[in-house]
């Protein structure tokens, strides 16, 4: 358990988190398929390969078209392609189309909703029904800033909130130091390994003081780099992080998980009670100031 009067702690997923050895439920909340990897790859790895039970949920199917289209559950079955590498026990898809990404925000198709269009009491209900039907312990979903500003990854975080004061899960929101990230995107420019990459990085994520968990997932990396892989429209297309992600690929496994072996989270303040035992602890682990950065999870 989260001890009060300790800003950062060790981050730790293993039985000793929930009582008399019970295992824990974590419900992960992304916008779209390859996502859930990006974002918390390695720290699903991690819980499903301590016995926790991981569900991934995505709002939308990463499709903008018409669901009768041709290609149109690729990137669901790539989604679940992922989700078995990474050990998660449940997949689910809220209903909802890709809004994507850019000044245009497309009509709906003519069989679903955007994401962005549904009401947040609408889509956290649906998100809710979830929880409460897993019994969850802990909701993943995304900072404020919906991590790098996509309109859905924006939503997820709105929706997911919601959703926690409808059914009281604790909620863990999934981000990166923004001083971190400014550091990074600035190389990937210069390396041209990123293309049409916004101009808005001062704004992106969290500022490193407001970061609670610091996740050390190098274990997983090998997991991890497999389930990117299975997203291979993404992989193989032309968006904007495509030739970074191909890069990802190409390095060994213990050069990936140098690259991306740090996962990060802010933990919300809850709005509501809860009485449910949490998912996640933070044992033995010792305060950091805020100079020092977030603490570290054993691994």
């Amino acid at each position: 358990m989260l001890q009060s009067g300790t800003r950062r702690r060790v981050w730790r997923a293993n039985r000793r988190s929930c009582p008399h050895g019970a295992m824990a439920t974590v419900v992960a909340f992304h916008a779209h398929p390859d996502d859930e990897v990006l974002a918390t790859g390695g720290t699903l790895a991690r819980l499903a390969a301590e016995g926790h039970r991981v569900v991934i949920v995505s709002a939308s199917d990463g499709w903008m078209g018409a669901r009768t289209e041709p290609g149109a559950d690729t990137r669901l079955d790539e989604l679940r392609a992922s989700a078995a590498l990474l050990g998660a026990a449940r997949v689910e898809h809220l209903g909802y189309a890709d809004s994507g990404h850019g000044p245009v925000l497309f009509p709906d198709p003519p069989d679903r909703q955007r994401f962005v269009r549904a009401s947040v009491d609408e889509a956290a209900e649906r998100l809710a029904e979830l929880i409460r039907a897993e019994s969850a312990d802990l909701l993943l979903s995304y900072d404020a800033c919906g991590g790098y500003g996509h309109r859905d990854h924006v939503h997820v975080h709105a929706v997911g909130a919601r959703a926690a004061e409808l059914t009281g899960v604790r909620v863990l929101e999934a981000t990166a130091p923004r001083e971190y990230v400014r550091l990074v995107t600035g190389a990937l420019r210069a390396l041209r390994l990123v293309v049409r990459l916004d101009e808005e990085t001062q704004t992106w994520f969290t500022p490193r003081a407001a970061i609670t968990h610091r996740v050390n997932v190098r274990r997983y990396a090998r997991q991890k780099q497999a389930a990117l892989a299975a997203h291979r429209s993404v992989v193989e297309g032309t968006g904007r992080f495509a030739r970074l992600m191909r890069l990802l690929l190409a390095v060994p496994a213990p050069v990936f998980g140098l690259l991306l072996g740090r996962e990060w989270f802010a933990e919300a303040a809850p709005k509501t009670n809860s009485s449910s035992e949490h998912a996640v602890a933070a044992d033995a682990g010792q305060p950091v100031g805020p100079s020092q950065g977030s603490a570290e999870a054993a691994s």
